[in-house]
């Protein structure tokens, strides 16, 4: 797994494309909320805006088509007739641009908190993140056994980027007040409520109906992921 981590790694920064949309664009969004928070409504919204979509972009689209990619060039079956095994095959592929994209954000919300306001719940935060980093990771993997070609991963990837965007951006504009059961349904809803009550300071108490509806979502990516997955090109 290490091995194979590292040369992602080495393969990533090594690829203009990947590592702009990967680093550079994340970083680029990050930095335009943080100079226009006070548009936003403050630093608790934008850092909810920032949490959903940095990750969306830097892990969603990213992982699937860098995986969409591997399984075109015959890359992930060459992997597959080595000693390693499959859960370490994957887990190489995918490490480098989780914790790439976790420095990212991490960076991105220290800056807003030197900025702005600083987050009154820390560690509810870094739960939510948590979270929001294993659902799009397990999309992710879902999504990839759909994609034949990286070019490809711009169309198969678009309807849960917009959807969880669009959640996140709904509940960051009009609250929870009406709605609050299908906004938290809807991928990416329950995520940024608990961001921006982490943010601006939950009780413990409150974590746990907004944690569940992510925690469901990740259970639902992962499940799809283990049955959607291809390690060959598809026909």
């Amino acid at each position: 797994m290490r091995a194979i981590a590292l040369s992602e790694l080495t393969q990533l920064l090594r690829n203009r494309l990947v590592a702009a949309t990967a680093i550079l664009v994340p970083v680029f969004f990050g930095g335009v909320l943080i100079a226009t928070q006070d548009n936003f409504g403050g630093s608790a919204i934008v850092a909810a805006l920032i949490s959903i979509v940095v990750v969306a972009m830097g892990v969603y689209i990213t992982i699937t088509t860098t995986l969409a990619s591997r399984r075109q060039n015959l890359f992930l079956k060459r992997l597959r007739s080595t000693a390693a095994s499959d859960n370490a095959i994957i887990a190489g592929l995918v490490t480098p641009l989780v914790v790439v994209n976790v420095l990212q954000v991490a960076a991105i919300l220290i800056v807003l908190a030197l900025v702005g306001e600083p987050p009154a719940n820390a560690p509810v935060l870094i739960i939510t993140l948590a979270l929001i980093e294993a659902m799009f990771l397990g999309f992710a993997l879902a999504t990839s056994g759909l994609t034949n070609s990286p070019d490809h991963a711009q169309v198969t990837t678009l309807p849960i980027f917009l959807i969880t965007v669009g959640a996140a951006m709904w509940v960051a504009v009009t609250g929870t007040e009406e709605l609050a059961l299908v906004k938290r349904l809807i991928p990416g809803g329950a995520a940024a409520e608990l961001a921006i009550e982490a943010w601006n300071g939950i009780d413990f108490a409150e974590v746990i109906p907004l944690v569940l509806p992510t925690l469901a979502w990740v259970f639902v990516a992962f499940v799809v992921a283990s049955q959607l997955f291809r390690w060959e090109p598809r026909r």
